[in-house]
């Protein structure tokens, strides 16, 4: 008995860590597709599971501080990136995530630490010495700052963001000469480097060259359009050479891409001020307030400025302020008591007027001009405090370039443009699908009948998923709690037709939580029992098209498994040769692989079968303007944004650009 029974229990106990290891490494997979898919929350989710099993593995601590940093949840990234170094500290890259996530904090001592030690594991990286380097610029380290770009320029010499740093390093000695010669070097090995440009305009500003700071900063503002402090140093030059119309354009440019913008509020109020817009200036003034209550010169301003339009109480709010900071401000005590007497308030108008008569009897009375030429080219530094200068454009106490580091990690997915790219396949889903600007819900018999004969627990819709927003936390429990229920059921039910269509059901929950290998499993299952089933050939063949895609991205060879995509697509036209959707998710293939004729060709049949489909107009035009027909291409954008895709003009904007 102990002879039979010992290795059956050893069996047993092999095949259980054997089956819990699977699981585990099931569970990192999905949760990596969903991260390499940028849905962050979702993968979150599956790292959770798997650090409640086994958090002694390095790797989801790793994926799970991505995620956390695309949210641009910093502090989380760190914290995670530090556990998976506690559990494997011979990973350069988790150093370099680290590293990113404390500069976003403005850690730069803590990140020049983890690219030491990131440098110590792979010194053949450039960006890791280019990326410390900037942070030993960011803590005032200057002379071990040199020493790494030096190490740069000699080892990868063409790399022009050493040579612009060099620069600004020179520029921070008050060096501007060197500055200036290293900036020609860096812009000679790459004339499209933002950092070189800024740091020239730095250099610009500070001889006063105007002109040539405008010239500067348009080159930056080209090469990085969302940065609003360029805009607002752009507007300090073109104040300069008196172009008021251009500074209050780049003003109000500024505040579209950083409404908290301090110094384009206030500068932009005074400028107000002097282009006459009392009232407009004020708002400005109220925001600065908002944002700073003890800014003695923003509430000055606004002071006058309500003295001006008639709003005396405000007036004699804000000069109160004022007073009560600086007792001595007899200026403002005299513009009180004016304020005072015009509301009949006579009392407290003598008393302003004696305290101002007792200590200065001839004191001029200072009013709010219109500036002179002369005045716009005065400035102050936003630190000072100088009542004297309430209206002076106010200038960063130090320029600061806005360096990218280069890095894999690059934060901010959630801000884009639209994004010229082929619209995906279309799938199954559990999620209603809307195409644009009207209510639109794809349709197909097939699905349609099996929701109306299977009476699936949830109700499948088909989507076109980059369309749709990715799953919150709420949605994501639904569909493990559906996966669940849908597990139940199969390992119930005895009826083969009726485990077939819960398999159906899971295979497309699977797909929704981007678990695509699981999914895929389900469907072989499914088909082996309804090897007749178009939407069953129909969802494998996208599951695995997005699993290849996955698979792809990290190096492996995805032709055998395009090749079953084709196959699968290509079967389920032969059952269903009346489906546009088939056409143009196989055009999705033909264009992914650059056939762009052939992807032509089903994007044209799947619109002969429905001549109102949208999606096939756009990904057609893509596939025209990609081979060269651009003509026909913005033909195609003008149909899918007459059909309801609005996106469908923006692509067709910026493609008619470059034609």
């Amino acid at each position: 008995m102990k002879r039979v029974l010992v290795p059956m229990l050893l069996a047993l106990l092999f095949c259980g860590k054997a089956k819990a290891q699977y699981n585990v490494d099931r569970l990192i997979t999905s949760g990596e597709v969903a991260l390499h898919y940028e849905d962050y929350v979702l993968s979150i989710q599956y790292f959770n599971k798997v650090l409640a099993l086994k958090p002694y593995l390095w790797l989801p601590w790793y994926d799970r501080a991505t995620a956390k940093f695309y949210l641009e949840d910093f502090v989380g990234a760190e914290q995670d990136a530090s556990k998976a170094i506690s559990l494997n500290p011979y990973i350069e890259q988790i150093f370099d995530l680290r590293a990113i996530s404390r500069i976003r904090q403005e850690k730069y001592t803590d990140a020049i630490s983890d690219y030491d030690r990131a440098i110590k594991l792979n010194p053949n990286v450039s960006s890791f010495w280019l990326n410390r380097a900037i942070c030993r610029l960011n803590a005032k380290d200057y002379d071990q700052a040199l020493l790494d770009a030096d190490t740069i320029i000699s080892r990868w010499s063409k790399t022009a963001t050493a040579y612009s740093l060099k620069a600004e390093i020179y520029l921070e000695r008050k060096d501007t000469t060197t500055a200036d010669l290293w900036l020609s070097r860096s812009l000679q090995q790459e004339p499209y480097n933002a950092d070189a440009w800024a740091t020239r305009s730095f250099i610009a500003l500070n001889r006063q060259q105007w002109l040539v700071a405008d010239s500067c900063l348009s080159q930056v503002i080209h090469l990085r359009p969302k940065v609003a402090s360029n805009y607002v140093n752009r507007a300090l030059a073109r104040l300069k050479v008196n172009n008021l119309r251009g500074a209050m354009a780049d003003y109000d440019l500024a505040i579209d891409l950083d409404p908290n913008n301090f110094l384009a509020h206030y500068n932009r109020g005074l400028l107000r001020v002097q282009l006459g817009d009392d009232n407009r200036a004020i708002e400005d003034f109220d925001f600065v307030v908002k944002m700073e209550p003890q800014n003695f010169l923003a509430i000055y301003n606004r002071a006058l400025l309500n003295d001006k339009v008639g709003n005396l109480r405000a007036a004699i709010r804000d000069y109160t302020a004022i007073i009560e900071q600086f007792p001595n401000f007899w200026t403002g005590l005299t513009q009180r008591a004016r304020a005072y007497r015009k509301l009949g308030m006579t009392a407290k108008a003598e008393l302003d007027e004696f305290r101002v008569f007792k200590a200065q009897m001839d004191k001029h009375v200072g009013v709010q001009q219109r500036w002179s030429r002369s005045k716009l080219k005065a400035v102050r530094k936003r630190s000072e405090l100088d009542l004297s200068k309430y209206n002076d454009i106010v200038v960063e106490d130090k320029p600061r370039v806005e360096h990218e580091y280069n890095s894999d990690y690059r934060g901010a997915v959630q801000n884009r443009d639209v994004e010229v790219a082929f619209l995906p396949m279309f799938q199954l889903s559990y999620f209603t699908y809307a195409n644009g600007v009207r209510d639109y819900q794809a349709y197909d018999a097939a699905v349609d009948r099996f929701n109306n004969t299977q009476a699936p627990l949830r109700k499948l819709y088909l989507t076109c998923n980059q369309n749709r927003e990715k799953l919150t936390d709420t949605q994501s429990r639904q569909i493990f709690q559906l996966i669940d229920a849908l597990t139940e059921g199969i390992n119930e039910e005895t009826d083969r037709m009726a485990r077939a269509a819960l398999l159906l059901q899971r295979a497309v929950a699977y797909a929704e939580a981007q678990n695509y290998a699981d999914a895929i499993a389900d469907l072989d299952d499914y088909l082996s029992i309804d090897t007749l089933s178009a939407i069953g050939r129909w969802e494998r063949a996208v599951c695995q098209a997005m699993l290849n895609s996955y698979d792809a991205s990290r190096g492996q060879n995805v032709s055998m498994k395009s090749a079953q995509v084709e196959g699968d697509i290509a079967e389920a036209i032969k059952v269903a040769p009346k489906n546009a959707y088939l056409f143009y998710n196989r055009g999705n293939l033909y264009a992914a692989a650059k056939n762009y004729s052939r992807a032509i060709d089903d994007y044209s049949r799947a619109i002969e079968i429905d001549p109102n489909f949208a999606e096939a107009y756009l990904n057609r035009g893509l596939a025209r303007c990609y081979s060269g027909k651009t003509t026909d291409g913005l033909h195609d954008f003008s149909k899918a944004g007459e059909l309801g895709l609005y996106n469908a003009y923006a692509i067709s904007k910026q493609l008619s650009r470059k034609k």
